[in-house]
């Protein structure tokens, strides 16, 4: 199997969610072997996606690079990930990621307007070898050998629309699309309220995220699914982990995780080069692939 990047440059534009300004952005075709990189055109600087450049995980994944940071990139590496593409230039005129509608969708729509293209290099993967656990108190995030890409997730909120909630995935392109990527960002009143207050949030709305009051979720529209909430948790995930730099086969496992942790298990992840194995990609007719990438 091939290296993948987008057959052509594609455009967009959206709010960025907490400066509430429009950003428009690119995402360009990369030669083989570049990986994911992110590019700021109003400060000429290059980032790129990988664990030593996260800067900040208090409220989204932020990369960062001589000053310059690039803030909520995981729903659009979500994405570029579920869609197997290796190598690809994201340009950028602001500090954020559009927030779009909350969920990745807009991102995977994209992705499948402009097609991918095989590469002339083989794909390489990354077989998670060992178990590996970060927690905090009760919260945790863990990944664990396995023949299968997969994830189990679990959150317990005290309200009454979310309680405890949890969500097993077996990973594909297709599963991701139709069972992950319409699943949006959530948030509660009082916290958009507070953030706003410190010029943060500016940009949420009811059209890009989940809102919820004391009681019940304020959005007209309800749910998209009767579990987005831990569904979205799974797309921020994949997000989060695709910073490894290569797809990997294992099994992620969470209760209540974070950008934060995410961050800490992909620098857990790659500590030690016993804890996995990276291997070529050189027949269509691995078995062990063809599930992940089908």
């Amino acid at each position: 199997m091939k290296q993948q990047t987008i057959k052509k440059t594609i455009k967009g534009v959206g709010i960025g969610l907490h400066k509430g300004e429009p950003v428009r952005f690119s995402l360009q075709p990369l030669d083989a072997n570049s990986g994911i990189l992110f590019f700021r055109s109003d400060t000429h600087t290059y980032i790129e996606a990988k664990p030593e450049n996260v800067v900040d995980t208090q409220m989204a994944t932020v990369i960062g690079s001589d000053g310059n940071s690039i803030s909520t990139i995981e729903h659009l590496l979500s994405a570029i990930y579920a869609f197997g593409i290796d190598n690809l230039l994201i340009r950028i005129d602001s500090c954020e990621i559009p927030v779009m509608d909350g969920s990745s969708a807009s991102f995977c729509m994209m992705l499948s307007e402009t097609g991918v293209q095989e590469q002339n290099a083989y794909k390489k993967i990354m077989i998670i070898n060992k178990e590996i656990t970060v927690k905090e108190g009760k919260r945790y995030v863990k990944i664990s050998p396995d023949p299968n890409q997969s994830y189990r997730f679990q959150i317990d909120f005290n309200h009454p629309t979310i309680g405890f909630q949890e969500y097993d995935f077996n990973f594909s392109k297709q599963a991701y699309i139709d069972s992950i990527s319409r699943a949006r960002t959530f948030g509660f009143l009082k916290d958009v309220q507070m953030l706003r207050a410190q010029n943060l949030a500016l940009g949420a709305s009811l059209e890009n995220a989940i809102v919820l009051d004391n009681n019940k979720i304020i959005n007209n529209d309800g749910l998209r699914y009767n579990n987005e909430f831990v569904r979205h948790k799974i797309l921020d995930a994949i997000g989060d982990l695709t910073l490894l730099g290569l797809p990997y086969i294992g099994r992620y496992e969470s209760f209540a995780g974070s950008h934060h942790l995410n961050h800490l298990l992909t620098k857990e992840i790659l500590k030690e080069k016993e804890n996995y194995i990276v291997k070529e990609i050189q027949t269509h007719t691995d078995e062990t692939f063809s599930k992940v990438y089908a």
